[in-house]
């Protein structure tokens, strides 16, 4: 099975409760596309989401498994109320993404409003396909967020971490991500970068994808300067 490009489209892109200028152009915004082409490639039984803000990634992934009709369920964990590197918002952010979930992917789309840590016991172990980590951009919180969420990993688990590209402050995903290197992995340097890791190894759907992992980052990096 090749990776496919596909023309996505993106219903929250005329969203009247979103910011459009965050989806459009905020840091998520140049990884929506392969967001979209990695769900409807690998077809996971259960995708979550740490950390979902006005949902950027979190609707991308939503928006391919209702194209696709799978028969899953996407997963956002959030208190929606911010944290030092995003800024603090008030209610109206998760009202906004609960207006989208509703009337967009109401049968696809799980707003968990809590701690990562608390959601930990409403999946079981080995249980994740994809999971998507995004929280709180320091070193430790990145790494505590992967280790604790380790064990729900499924065998042929996807793990993305996003801004892997990020190095002022106390940002210290791109130090985490170093740590990772050894395992099988890509990664996109452009929005802020994206990580992508195979924690247990790469699935034999993925084998041919990473001989051509070049070819994949230019055109995702290529399609996001236009």
């Amino acid at each position: 099975m090749e990776w496919k490009f596909n023309n996505s489209k993106f219903v929250i892109d005329k969203a009247p409760e979103l910011p459009h200028e965050l989806i459009k152009k905020g840091p998520w915004s140049g990884h929506r596309s392969f967001a979209y082409d990695l769900v409807s490639f690998v077809k996971p039984n259960t995708i979550v989401e740490l950390g979902t803000h006005y949902g950027t990634s979190f609707f991308s992934f939503c928006q391919a498994v209702k194209d696709t009709q799978l028969p899953i369920y996407c997963y956002a964990i959030d208190t929606w109320k911010g944290d030092p590197h995003a800024g603090l918002y008030g209610e109206n952010v998760y009202e906004a993404v609960k207006a989208v979930n509703t009337r967009e992917f109401s049968n696809i789309g799980r707003l968990l409003r809590m701690e990562f840590d608390n959601a930990l016991t409403m999946f079981e172990d080995r249980s994740i396909d994809l999971l998507h980590i995004d929280g709180y951009h320091t070193y430790e919180a990145v790494r505590h967020d992967y280790t604790v969420w380790y064990p729900k990993l499924s065998e042929n688990s996807i793990v993305l971490f996003h801004d892997t590209a990020v190095r002022h402050g106390d940002f210290g995903v791109f130090r985490f991500w170093e740590e990772l290197s050894e395992l099988p992995h890509l990664e996109f340097p452009h929005s802020n970068g994206l990580g992508i890791l195979f924690p247990k190894g790469v699935p034999d759907l993925f084998q041919a994808v990473l001989k051509q992992k070049d070819i994949i980052i230019q055109h995702y990096q290529n399609n996001h300067a236009e």
